[in-house]
């Protein structure tokens, strides 16, 4: 028998009265495709999936006979329920349904069922168990099975780059329409998404991934649907918009991610003599470091044409030191926000003025044993008193300046 040294993280009680799962299907103007599709699955639930189910047709505004359709199904299959909504948008049928749900476990897919059925007891079983908070269905995954054009395959990888790009998202496919979140982690999570319509999906994954909650990833067998009325321009176009949106809201830092981390993240495993944290920060201070010294030695280089070697430093090291104490409180630290900006920069100069004087002080040296040095052996003599100053830098940095962000 193995232990694992990863705290505990329950999912909710399942209710016996209640529906451990309830799969939604958002639909708008289906007339044609809903019957099939539901009693399909209907019938796939029945035979295969051992836990109590519900399926909720959500219609979010449909002007055909879409809501009549619905209503009959609900009225034949007792696991079936309907709810119509006013107003169009697929996230906020999805909100408005999950926030509703008595379920323990809440999907959904698409109402074409792009996605092959064999794949959802896999989606939600890590979620019944409590090991994940979300679960996604991959048509990038390694093992998926896809069958559509170039065009849409070509949009669908270009638009998740872009995610990796602008948001750092790890996960593989943002818009696979088959998903599923625990109820206890969407009474939480969903009224920080802001989007009701195809960015609900990515806003969502977005938010958990910063709030620390482990997304399940599920390759699927995916066929496209020809009959698709996505209007491919105008969702582009308002998936742009969400990311900078996101961009600015995480800038801003007004969103409460800590909170959320906090009840439901999952902490990082315990590692003998290394407190918590310390490698993400370390790799996170390097990447800002080497972009920091390759300023400094052109700030340096370019300076050293007009100044002497102490007044290059002297500049060279201080405008990069604002700037390095800048990345570091929102890129290492994870401080968001303006406030305590000036104190931080305070202490930023005072940590500079240590940096100063190593630096300085290696310069002082290298003059007392060489009246001329080559130009060369300068700069390699600032670049190691700058590795010395930049560890000393980190730790000032992690025990004095930031140490209220410290996890405890």
């Amino acid at each position: 028998m193995s232990l694992s040294t990863q705290p505990a993280h329950a999912a909710a009680p399942i209710r016996f009265d209640s529906p451990v799962l309830d799969v939604v299907v958002p639909v708008h103007n289906e007339e044609v495709d809903l019957e099939p599709c539901v009693r399909r699955l209907h019938a796939y639930l029945s035979a295969s999936f051992p836990y109590r189910f519900r399926i909720t047709i959500a219609d979010n505004a449909s002007t055909d006979s879409t809501p009549a359709v619905a209503g009959r199904l609900a009225y034949d299959l007792p696991e079936v329920a309907s709810v119509r909504l006013t107003e169009k948008g697929r996230g906020r049928a999805l909100k408005y349904v999950w926030t509703q749900s008595d379920a323990t476990v809440l999907a959904y897919m698409d109402v074409d069922l792009s996605t092959d059925l064999g794949a959802l007891l896999p989606l939600v079983a890590p979620l019944i168990s409590g090991h994940s908070d979300l679960a996604i269905g991959s048509r990038l995954a390694r093992g998926s099975r896809v069958v559509r054009g170039a065009k849409r395959e070509f949009i669908s990888r270009s638009y998740n780059l872009i995610l990796r790009g602008t948001l750092a998202a790890r996960f593989t496919d943002a818009q696979c329409g088959f998903k599923a979140i625990r109820s206890d982690v969407a009474a939480r999570l969903l009224p920080m998404v802001e989007d009701t319509g195809w960015f609900f999906d990515t806003e969502m994954l977005v938010l958990a991934e910063r709030a620390g909650l482990r997304i399940h990833e599920v390759p699927v067998d995916w066929v496209d649907d020809p009959d698709s009325r996505v209007d491919i321009v105008a969702t582009a176009l308002a998936d742009l918009k969400g990311i900078v949106r996101l961009l600015r809201a995480f800038g801003s830092g007004k969103l409460p991610l800590a909170a959320l981390r906090d009840q439901l993240g999952r902490d990082p495993l315990p590692m003998a003599g290394v407190p918590a944290g310390l490698t993400g920060q370390l790799i996170r201070f390097a990447a800002v470091g080497v972009a920091s010294t390759l300023a400094y030695l052109a700030l340096y280089a370019s300076l050293r044409l007009g100044l002497g070697p102490q007044w290059a430093n002297f500049v060279a090291l201080l405008l990069t030191a604002v700037a390095n104490t800048a990345a570091n409180r929102r890129l290492t630290f994870g401080v968001r926000g303006n406030a305590g900006a000036w104190r931080h920069q305070t202490q930023g100069l005072i940590v500079f003025g240590v940096g100063l004087a190593l630096t300085s002080g290696a310069l002082a040296i290298l003059d007392a044993l060489h009246s001329a040095p080559a130009k060369p052996v300068e700069l390699a003599v600032l670049v190691t008193a700058n590795l010395l100053a930049t560890a000393v830098r980190f730790l000032l940095l992690r025990i004095w300046v930031f140490r209220s962000r410290h996890p405890a």
